[in-house]
């Protein structure tokens, strides 16, 4: 793909719908294949990532007919093939769970770029359920050696959905009570979509902030149809686009604003970010509003804690509204950032480096010296394939007047394919 040249500078006005939220799309998809009956889901990303989903849960033997996802009952076919999970770390993670339990041997690979991230995190906690894998180092390409899973007491050393969903797919087929604990509650995806799919299970957040789950197994789930609201991620790009492009008002609609998720909303507000909730409602079990965003002058903010899960896929974009604000931003309990698609610490800052602002890295996070409303120097970054330092560079440089180029950005394709064209939509 040929780099991307970007004029910046102007105001961004006009109305947006974001894709369907992935995290979202991905659950839909494999709970229902998982469940006993037929589901629509409607709104599902059309993503690379997605797709990668529903082609291995084809290849176990789940109908999915566009919108339409016939469940196994609990018990897939064995693949014929390895199951590929292209860049999708979400598809790889989930898997390994959803297997665990299976009568049946698999092997799930990746791309050149999820090959590199590890699997400990989700190893681990199964392995200890009675899960057997054979990987190098805990990476992929990794075999699945399906058995009995034995539920227990489990702990994840740090708050993931996707681990918390792992262990959740493998509990839903093994016997016995899991009690499951990570430090921090995160995402609540799961827990919402199984409630409604008919499964049992309680939880609660202590007064030290560890998220704890009780659920007997088996269980079996019931399809359920889902309407896949707005992306949050997605529309994090806009939110940070419209406070920074001076004299923006920009209008997303149909955005998911779960409060476990909700984290970047959270944060742009306190910097002094204008951004506005209207219609608030509830679609598929989980809130959603329309946001009405106009450029604002913008503040320092701290990121550290239990805010951390709640928003660390949009830290990179934060980033850069961080460098628009007055004063220093820092951001810390972050280096699950390391493992992401690039190191996201070093490429973030690499934004902010080439846009003329002074940043610190520390091991788990960085310091922004927000320029406040100095000028900022227009950007030529390469992205290393990972969708969303991209994403993150094209928002930079939109409200930055000049060319500025960005490439290996062809990795937006995985989560938000017509990102850039409504970007360039808004252009008032």
């Amino acid at each position: 793909m040929s780099p991307i040249k970007l004029q910046g500078g102007g105001r961004l006005r006009g109305k947006i719908r974001v894709p369907g939220d992935k995290s979202i799309s991905h659950r839909a998809l494999i709970f229902n294949g998982l469940s006993s009956g037929t589901a629509t889901v409607e709104g599902l990303l059309g993503s690379e990532d997605v797709a990668s989903t529903a082609a291995c849960l084809r290849a176990l033997g789940v109908k999915i007919d566009g919108s339409t996802v016939e469940g196994c009952g609990g018990q897939f076919r064995r693949p014929s093939t390895n199951l590929d999970c292209g860049n999708s770390g979400t598809t790889f993670r989930l898997l390994l769970g959803l297997l665990a339990g299976q009568s049946f041997d698999a092997t799930c690979i990746g791309d050149a770029s999820l090959s590199k991230r590890p699997m400990a995190r989700v190893i681990r906690p199964l392995t200890a359920m009675g899960a057997s894998f054979v990987s190098e180092r805990e990476y992929p390409p990794i075999s699945i050696q399906g058995g009995s899973i034995k539920n227990g007491s489990v702990e994840s050393t740090v708050a993931s959905a996707q681990v918390k969903t792992a262990v959740m797919l493998a509990a839903l087929q093994g016997t016995g009570e899991l009690l499951f604990r990570e430090p921090a509650l995160s995402r609540d995806h799961t827990e919402r979509m199984l409630r409604a799919m008919g499964v049992d299970f309680e939880d609660e957040v202590a007064m030290d902030g560890t998220h704890t789950i009780r659920m007997m197994g088996p269980q079996s789930l019931e399809a359920v149809d889902f309407v896949i609201p707005g992306d949050i991620s997605s529309a994090a790009f806009f939110m940070v686009a419209g406070l920074i492009a001076p004299g923006s008002e920009i209008h997303i609609e149909n955005v998911g604003i779960n409060p476990s998720r909700a984290g970047v909303l959270e944060v742009l507000k306190a910097m002094g970010g204008s951004i506005e909730e209207v219609r608030p409602r509830t679609v598929g079990g989980e809130p959603v509003a329309d946001l009405v965003v106009r450029s604002s002058a913008l503040s320092a903010v701290d990121i550290s804690g239990d805010l951390v899960p709640r928003l660390i896929d949009e830290i990179p974009v934060l980033a850069v509204a961080m460098a628009h604000a007055r004063g220093r931003s820092t951001v810390r309990q972050a280096s699950e950032l390391r493992v992401k698609e690039s190191d996201r610490i070093q490429t973030t800052l690499q934004i902010l480096d080439q846009l003329g602002v002074d940043t610190v890295e520390v091991a788990d996070g960085f310091d922004v010296i927000g320029q406040g409303g100095t000028p900022l120097k227009p950007l030529r970054i390469d992205a290393e394939n990972d969708h969303r330092i991209a994403m993150s560079a094209l928002v930079a440089a939109i409200a930055v007047p000049g060319q500025s180029t960005v490439e290996g950005a062809e990795a937006i394709a995985t989560s938000f394919p017509t990102f850039y064209s409504s970007l360039e939509g808004l252009r008032g």
